[in-house]
């Protein structure tokens, strides 16, 4: 963390999280940094470390980047920063935590994922549209019991 000045938390979200919940290859992180102008000057040490830096990559107020082998081009990491207190960071930790405390919610998810990789093979924007209901109805019931 030394290497981005004002990143305070580095957080590991997404199925990769969650023992037991199939995943695909690629590692999501939250990485949190101390105020927004921390967040948006993170680019330059970002990108020496690997990454390619997308931007808000169509979500307001996240900086994006991802990091793919340099050998076989495969993605390989994610990361979704916010400034701290940003409610996007409660969100994707309360969704992670219900994951990994309640087995029931981890099977639907596995299941609703599986549906949705069969019905989108290619993965992408209808994959997660497919699952975007199922999710935020989870989230919405994970942030009660979790914040």
């Amino acid at each position: 963390m030394n290497a981005v000045k004002g990143l305070i938390a580095i957080h590991h979200i997404g199925s990769t999280s969650v023992p037991g919940l199939p995943a695909k290859p690629i590692i999501d992180l939250l990485p949190v940094f101390v105020s927004e102008t921390a967040r948006d000057t993170a680019r330059v040490p970002v990108e020496a470390l690997g990454y390619d830096w997308m931007g808000e990559y169509g979500l307001p107020d996240r900086a994006y980047a991802r990091m793919s082998d340099p050998g076989t081009g495969a993605r390989r990491f994610h990361a979704h920063g916010y400034a701290a207190g940003h409610p996007d960071i409660a969100r994707h930790l309360a969704f992670r935590n219900a994951l990994r405390e309640n087995a029931a919610l981890r099977a639907g998810y596995a299941s609703v994922k599986a549906a949705c990789a069969a019905r989108h093979p290619e993965g992408g924007e209808g994959y997660g549209a497919c699952k975007a209901g199922w999710i935020n109805k989870a989230e919405a019931r994970a942030l009660e019991r979790f914040s």
